[in-house]
Parts: structure tokens; sequence; C-alpha cells
């Protein structure tokens, strides 16, 4: 390969590496590759919610779409969209824009003889942390809407009026401390296994990833998002239940620890795993567009692809 040939396949850009810009980039990317993807599985989440809060509502995942398509159409199937959008395009921000600047602060300021994957560990538990608490409010909308019949509201709006007027500000936040259980562990798995995977594969294509074109790269993006994605669906599944579960089914009063045992008691251990199926599923693909979104629009603006260095 000619040196011209070789630096034509690097991606070129005006926005400097760990600046604010490049953060900035790093944050609307985030928002593009989490606030669509997320919305365009609404059908799988909506027909996982309502399974994992009651087994035995739909037989199967077809039936219930079918059954929801009749009755209330294609609105029906895409039921809980908005609250959705909203929600996990802040936390896409949050997610994919803090995740960079921790794993920079982390890996090359504060600590930069710590092992890589700890450093990845720690970036994306920090990011999570702080994105969650973007989310939830809207989580807590978009379950309830999702796991109640008939639905506890109609619309977005609707929801979060309700929650405020009868439970306060913080009820939109009840579900915190579960969806942190859920998301963090699901994050660090997501983020620490996209980056040794997108490694590994070049280790085993045998070549650095800058011999390879933009598209390749991406490819390889998509590639290593599916097998992170199948791992976070794992990790992260029982708490992704109980948080189903302490939105639709908290008595007044009740402590978070005390819903959590009460509930338990109800479901066992077996119950925590409702619904895996389809949402290994849903998070493979899900986690695979993300990455490859994610990194598309980074070289777009001509940024270098994620992992892989």
């Amino acid at each position: 390969m000619s040196k011209n040939m070789h630096l034509d396949r690097k991606p070129k850009s005006s926005i400097e590496l760990y600046s604010g810009t490049y953060f900035g980039a790093c944050t609307l990317g985030g928002i593009i590759a989490c606030g669509p993807t997320h919305t365009a599985v609404t059908p799988l989440d909506l027909v996982k919610c309502r399974r994992q809060v009651d087994p035995n509502i739909y037989s199967s995942n077809l039936s219930a779409w079918r059954s929801i398509y009749s009755k209330e159409g294609l609105r029906g199937v895409f039921f809980g969209w908005a609250p959705t959008f909203v929600g996990y395009s802040f936390q896409g921000a949050g997610k994919y824009g803090f995740y960079e600047t921790f794993k920079y602060i982390y890996g090359d300021q504060l600590f930069p003889t710590a092992p890589k994957t700890i450093v990845f560990l720690g970036a994306s538990a920090s990011a999570e942390f702080l994105a969650d608490i973007a989310l939830c409010p809207f989580e807590a909308v978009k379950v309830r809407m999702q796991t109640t019949l008939p639905p506890y509201a109609n619309s977005l709006t609707e929801g979060w009026q309700k929650i405020v007027k009868t439970e306060g500000f913080g009820g939109l936040y009840k579900g915190l401390y579960p969806l942190w259980g859920r998301q963090i562990p699901y994050t660090m798995v997501k983020f620490a296994t996209f980056e040794s995977t997108v490694a590994q594969i070049y280790k085993t294509l045998g070549k650095p990833k800058e011999a390879y074109s933009t598209l390749q790269q991406t490819g390889v993006s998509f590639l290593g998002g599916y097998i992170a994605g199948i791992g976070c669906a794992v990790v992260s599944h029982p708490a992704d239940v109980m948080v189903s579960k302490l939105n639709s089914d908290r008595k007044a009063g009740e402590g978070a620890m005390q819903a959590v045992s009460r509930i338990y008691g109800k479901i066992g251990f077996a119950g925590l795993w409702n619904g895996l199926p389809v949402r290994i599923a849903m998070i493979g693909t899900l986690t695979a567009f993300q990455w490859l979104i994610y990194d598309s629009f980074k070289v777009y603006l001509g940024l270098p692809t994620t992992g892989g260095h």
C-alpha cells in the first residue's frame, strides 16, 4: 500500500481531538445513536415490559403484536414512543458524551498507566450514573404507560403531569436506584466489551485499524456492538425486570428495598429472567446499530472510530 493510499484511509477533521468541540460532537452523536434506535424497537420493548409484569398476558410475541395491532393499530404497537425517544436521547447524550470525557480524564490525565479495561469500566460507570439521572423521569412515564391496561396515561405529557400531581416530583425518580442497578452494569459491559472486542477483531485481522477504510471500520463497530449487546442483555436483565415491576406494582409509602423484597417473593429467581430472549434480540440489535450510527457520525465529522487503538 502506498503512503498516499494509507493516508486516504484516515479521517480528516478540523475538530481537535479531546477539545470541548470534540466532546460536544460525541454528545450529539450519542443523541443520534440512542434516541431513534430505542424508539425503533418500541414494539419489542412494549411486549417485553408487559410480559415481564404478567408472563401470561400473551402466548407469544407475535400473538402480542397481532392482538395490539388489531385493537389499536400501529399507534398501539408503538405505544410509549414519546417518552422513549426523549428519555433515551438525553441518556445517549450523557452515555456517549460523558464516556468519551471520562475515558480521556481517567486514561490520559489521571491514570495513564492503568489497564485500559479498568479505564473503560470506570469511564462507562461514571457516564451512566449521570445519564440515568436524565433518563429516569421519562423511563418512569414509559414503563407505566406500557405496563398498565388500560394505560396509566396516553401521552408523555399526561403521564408526567399525573405522576407529579399524585406523587410529587419524587415520583418520577422512585425507580432511580433500580435503574442504576440495571443501566450501570449494562453500560460497563457495553463499552468495555465493545472496546475489547473491536481490539480483538483487528488483532485477528492482522492489521492496525488505520489500515482499513472507514466503511470497513464501521463494519467492525457494528459486529463489536452486537457481541457487546448480547452480554449487556444478560447482565442487566434481572434489574430490567425489577424496574418494570417497581414502576407498575409499588405500594404507596413502600420503600425501594421493601418493594424489591416483596416483588421478589412473588416472582422468585426464575421470574427475574422473564422475557430474556426478546431482550437479547432487542439489545443485541440495538447496541450494534448504536455503535454503527455513532461511529458513522464520527467518521462523517472526520473523527476516528471508537476502539481498536
